[in-house]
């Protein structure tokens, strides 16, 4: 089966934009790996994309943006991921994050109702990785 993941260390978020119960984080750049089914190798991308959160509050106060993520978790119902963000990602229910921004010790925390990520425009090529 094909797969495709964001790693979250290392993506860029551009900023947040809050409208009511809606809570929008900007990746202005994430990297996504892709594995295809039968393929030894997998190949690394970069894509804008914006993880949306509804019937959502923030936990504690934004950090300053731009910023660069050094990780964390983003979770739905009973699944929680670490570090990374399965593609695609869209689930009603329990869903939270806690991304650490990196050069100090600020978080981006959230709780929500739903999430969803919605990706832009098309991936950008970067390489192949070498299987391990």
């Amino acid at each position: 089966m094909d797969s495709s993941t964001i790693e979250l260390p290392g993506s860029e978020i551009s900023g947040v934009t809050i409208d009511g119960e809606t809570i929008c984080v900007h990746f202005e750049r994430v990297i996504i790996t892709k594995t295809m089914a039968g393929a030894f190798e997998r190949t690394r991308w970069w894509q804008q994309g914006d993880l949306v959160f509804e019937g959502a509050q923030l936990i504690d106060d934004l950090p300053s943006f731009p910023a660069v993520c050094s990780g964390g978790d983003v979770g739905e119902n009973v699944y929680t991921y670490r570090n990374m963000i399965p593609i695609p990602l869209e689930s009603r229910g329990a869903a939270h994050c806690d991304l650490k921004i990196e050069g100090g010790n600020q978080h981006l925390r959230i709780q929500a109702q739903a999430v969803r990520l919605d990706m832009i425009d098309v991936p950008n090529y970067i390489e192949h990785i070498a299987a391990e």
